[in-house]
């Protein structure tokens, strides 16, 4: 897996303010976390799973973060679907 960026949990609230428009990222987050929890999931599986950091997933799922494609198809993948769906929440 490549680098995950993220932003330091210290930090989200001026990284959010410097992002026009923070909503994309919150819905992303929601629907992640729904299909985790429809697949019965904890956090921390899903990044075993994902080969991703547990921290990273709580972060995604707050919206804290931009996820990069190839964090995108690796969370797909452990969901089993297609990225696609995982940006079908927003519009």
């Amino acid at each position: 897996m490549g680098t995950v960026y993220w932003v330091d949990p210290r930090h989200v609230e001026s990284y959010l303010a410097g992002v026009s428009n923070p909503e994309p990222l919150l819905l992303f987050g929601a629907g992640l976390r729904k299909l985790r929890l429809k697949r019965n999931l904890s956090q921390e599986r899903l990044a075993e799973l994902a080969g991703l950091h547990r921290n990273f997933i709580g972060m995604v799922e707050r919206g804290e973060c931009n996820v990069s494609l190839l964090a995108i198809i690796a969370l797909a993948r452990a969901l089993d679907v297609k990225p696609s769906r995982l940006l079908a929440v927003i519009r």
